[in-house]
């Protein structure tokens, strides 16, 4: 029994080294379809009569790599990317990082071609490089490449960032002075849990006080379990201060527990007289403002099932997380927006409330493959207005979001977009690839398909026509 399993292991190890050259043979196919697209593309396309001007969103060429790398059209990353089922920033990404390889890095990009490494470690080397010159590439290239078939991945990468400094040294400096000057606070998407990170680089000093009041806070948290109820009796000093950083959101509040006024259980907060009317817009209160929209299952409104919420730049919340995220804001209810309502108007711009129902139904742009959730496109007309065309050309029924990039690709480089319904999208591509866009995502759809989608009653129609060409003797049963 025991030799059985030592020829198990044997054979799982030589599995998985046999699906490291498959995944690298793979990498390497993926890189050179990048660079045969780009190759594909590389004249002017200005140069063709009537051209649209580069002024008018036209075509043009572009450098997506670094120094000494051949231009490459603008848009034409776009169907390469439906085609490579990612967004097109992905695509060009990768191009950019196909074109620097094989033209700045020559020496790794042989060893790469013989299967010596990732292809996401030559990638990165790429990234890393682009910014010097082809001859300060040149250096880094010969470093990794001696490192590469044999280092691990993270010594490799150490060895790039340590020659890129050496490089350029003076670029270097100014980077990092840059860097000092560079400070902000940010924080990540939410997670599956609803949770975010919160990133900020601050000046030594105010670092140093404000990690003093999060950690005050904390303590006085702790010490006034009823103010956070939700939180377990052996909570950890690290959760306490995450939560008072959260109050630092509400400074009334803070500043109340920070001077020990903040009202106890035996001691409620004062109610204000009712004589004395607020103006709708006062300033006495800096409670936070929020505008958020949910969207829930009727079942969790009627509570037979526990519900998720969607809160639009948050992500997906059970209901006690929103009624913590609402906690401590002023809510005013808005109408409800109906979303099987449609409009149309006698104009080219699309009204506010066409452009708000069509986020609402789509929770972003509608480009194959997109991922943006920003209120912060374009509204297009999937069916091309005609000024002198019939009345109520835009509408709910004509509108899409797209980036404006997206945009571009769609308007001047062949792309066919047929709005199948208030959320639904039908895209053919210049070279014939067809994708249907939905709420449920992108999916992948044949010409067949396409054109049931596209005229779902042609086939009652055909069959109409033949049925009445029987009925008059034209044609035999």
């Amino acid at each position: 029994m025991h030799f059985i399993d030592e020829l198990d292991l044997a054979a799982t190890l030589a599995a998985a080294g046999s699906l490291v050259h498959q995944r690298r043979a793979l990498d390497i196919e993926d890189l050179l379809l990048a660079l045969r697209w780009a190759d594909l593309h590389g004249e002017d396309p200005q140069r063709v009569p009537g051209a649209v001007p580069v002024r008018c969103g036209g075509d043009h060429l572009v450098q997506m790599g670094g120094e000494g790398t051949p231009m490459v059209q603008d848009l034409c990353v776009h169907e390469f990317a439906i085609a490579h089922h990612t967004h097109p920033i992905s695509a060009r990404k990768l191009i950019a990082d196909a074109l620097d390889a094989r033209h700045r890095l020559p020496i790794t990009w042989t060893v790469f071609l013989d299967g010596g490494c990732e292809g996401w470690v030559i990638r990165k080397v790429a990234t890393l490089t682009r910014d010097l010159t082809a001859e300060q590439a040149a250096l880094v290239d010969a470093a990794v490449a001696a490192a590469i078939a044999t280092e691990a991945p993270g010594r490799v990468l150490r060895i790039a960032e340590a020659k890129v400094i050496e490089a350029d040294t003076a670029a270097h400096a100014a980077a990092l002075e840059a860097k000092r000057r560079a400070r902000h606070v940010s924080f990540t998407a939410s997670d599956e849990h609803g949770l975010r990170h919160l990133i900020a680089h601050l000046e030594a000093g105010d670092a140093v006080w404000l990690d003093a009041v999060i950690d005050r806070l904390a303590d006085l948290l702790g010490e006034r379990r009823d103010l956070i109820p939700d939180l377990p009796g052996d909570c950890s000093k690290d959760e306490l201060r995450a939560v008072a950083l959260g109050w630092l959101a509400r400074p009334e509040d803070a500043y109340a527990l920070l001077t020990g006024t903040y009202p106890t259980p035996e001691q409620p907060a004062a109610v204000e007289p009712e004589t004395e009317p607020v103006e709708p817009n006062t300033t006495r209160s800096t409670r936070q403002q929020a505008v958020v929209y949910v969207h829930l299952h009727q079942a969790a409104i009627d509570g037979i099932a526990s519900g998720v919420a969607r809160v639009e730049d948050v992500g997906a919340l059970l209901l006690a997380q929103l009624r913590e995220l609402l906690g401590h804001t002023n809510i005013t209810l808005a109408p409800l927006i109906d979303l099987n309502r449609q409009i149309s108007v006698n104009s080219y711009e699309h009204p506010e409330a066409v452009k708000e129902r069509t986020h609402l139904r789509m929770c972003g742009e509608v480009f194959p493959h997109a991922v943006s959730q920003t209120r912060r496109t374009d509204t297009d007309h999937p069916s091309p207005y005609t000024p002198n065309g019939p009345p109520g050309q835009t509408g709910d029924h004509n509108a899409a979001h797209l980036r404006r990039s997206n945009h571009r690709a769609k308007t001047h480089k062949g792309y066919r977009l047929t709005q199948l319904g208030p959320g639904e999208y039908l895209w053919t591509t210049p070279h014939g690839l067809h994708r249907l866009v939905n709420t449920h995502g992108t999916h992948d759809i044949d010409e067949q398909q396409a054109r049931t989608l596209e005229h779902p009653n042609a086939m009652d129609a055909a069959l109409d026509r033949l049925q009445t060409k029987l009925d008059a003797g034209e044609l035999r049963p």
